[in-house]
């Protein structure tokens, strides 16, 4: 109705400029030019984007969910589930690594990725933050409704931390500290970055293709979880392995580490929405109810394998939804996610014991049976569950075969690009500074023998 009378107060003025024109003699007429000028000028200006506040809200909210999911979730899980010897190294691990990759994001990280619009790497333009300043805005979906760019700088760290920091499960108790950091340091330049890059910056190779990640199947799980198993067979099985008791030492810890996870997760993956909208009320409802089924699908699985559910089994089947529904909690719809975290609760009890028997690597805390499985098989059903006659959110013309086959894509370029990046980041290190810690050493805990301390005292 507003736009209605502006139109037609415009009409009305201009009718009125044109009589007065007719008026006076030829020579004093305005211009058509002139007329034209007057329509611009009294046309309402065009929106300025600005700051929205309660998205700004919510994605510091995020950041911090995420930050719980790694210090302290991923390193209880991660912690409970190794030695009592080792407890400690994990947490180090875990810790330093976040705090390394967060300070090389923001000094050269963030730009790679994010900046300028090549397909497979970003640009130097933002090195060290070059230009960002607090009234810089990022894009979000809204043209006029925008976000900080320093919260998105801060939220996309967390995401390059946490994908560097599960990588430690796959190496735990038996790599040298050193190692653990210079490897992280060079796969996070040339493996993380890029793949971020292809997966969701300008002009990103996967995402000009179409690719669905809503917040990190690719760039996150399959990334890292390629680059775990790589290491868990370049760095050798613990001392032991097969012959002797490697039980965790405390699955309280463990479970307490997987509810962090899931509570975080929710800024995880909601947050990707980058608005606090109904979009990342979708998000919110799948990472909820896709964990949910995970939890229920591997407790029945161990049940039939077994005759008992396990704690232990509770809390990685909760892991394994989280991660099946990170690539699709945007685009599917609730019944599609519930879907999606009953499969991968199946399947990834198959991925921590008949694939881990076939692939014959010590991957000690299973991050490919879990982040690298349920990752490859999240990214494949989001293609087939964004489509709009299964309650997803794609476009009326949404094809699940050629959708499926670019996710399919997506997959083996990350697992190729990872892997021969790990491989090489590996080989560097272990010419350099070696990889792994001495026989003695680990024999006696990296606890002691890497930090100088322990866990418990007794």
């Amino acid at each position: 109705m507003k736009k209605l009378l502006t139109s037609l107060a415009l009409g009305l003025s201009l009718l009125a400029c044109g009589g007065a024109a007719l008026a006076q003699t030829p020579e004093a007429a305005p211009s058509a030019t002139t007329l034209m000028a007057a329509v611009v000028d009294a046309a309402p200006a065009a929106p300025v984007a600005t700051v929205d506040k309660g998205d700004t809200a919510w994605m510091m909210m995020s950041t911090l969910l995420v930050i719980l999911m790694i210090v302290p979730g991923l390193a209880l899980f991660y912690g409970g589930l190794v030695r009592s010897k080792n407890m400690l190294s994990v947490l180090m691990q875990v810790m330093v690594v976040f705090a390394m990759t967060s300070v090389l994001w923001v000094i050269y990280g963030y730009t790679l990725a994010f900046g300028g619009s090549g397909l497979i790497i970003g640009n130097f333009d933002k090195l060290f933050l070059l230009g960002v300043t607090p009234d810089s805005l990022a894009d979000t979906f809204t043209p006029t409704a925008k976000i900080p760019e320093f919260i998105f700088i801060a939220f996309q760290a967390t995401f390059a931390g946490i994908t560097c920091a599960l990588i430690v499960g796959s190496f735990a108790e038996r790599m040298k500290f050193a190692a653990v950091l210079l490897f992280c340091a060079i796969w996070f330049t040339f493996s993380y970055l890029p793949i971020a890059h292809m997966v969701w910056g300008a002009g990103g190779y996967l995402l000009s293709k179409g690719a669905l990640d809503f917040a990190g199947g690719t760039v996150v799980h399959i990334n890292a979880a390629v680059a775990g198993l790589v290491g868990a067979y370049m760095v050798g099985k613990r001392i032991g392995y097969g012959k002797e008791a490697m039980a965790p030492h405390s699955l309280t810890l463990t479970m307490v580490g997987a509810s962090l996870l899931w509570v975080g997760w929710f800024g995880f993956n909601a947050g990707s929405n980058l608005e606090a909208n109904g979009g990342a009320t979708l998000a919110f409802i799948n990472t909820l109810v896709a964990t949910a089924a995970a939890i229920l699908a591997w407790c029945i699985g161990e049940t039939m394998a077994k005759g008992k559910a396990s704690m232990l089994g509770a809390a990685s089947g909760a892991v394994a939804g989280l991660v099946a529904i990170t690539p699709a909690c945007g685009s599917v719809g609730p019944m599609g996610a519930i879907v999606i975290g009953l499969l991968s609760g199946f399947i990834c009890l198959w991925g921590i014991g008949g694939l881990k028997r076939m692939l014959g690597a010590d991957d000690s805390l299973d991050v490919f049976g879990i982040h690298g499985v349920g990752g490859i098989l999240g990214a494949l059903l989001t293609g087939v569950f964004t489509a709009p006659s299964l309650g997803g959110t794609g476009k009326a013309d949404f094809s699940i075969a050629s959708q499926v086959f670019i996710q399919a894509e997506g997959v083996l370029i990350t697992m190729a690009w990872s892997g021969i990046v790990a491989f090489i980041a590996y080989k560097i290190v272990d010419l350099t500074i070696g990889l792994r810690v001495s026989e003695e050493d680990e024999r006696e805990g990296l606890d002691i023998t890497s930090h100088g301390e322990t866990a418990y005292n007794r």
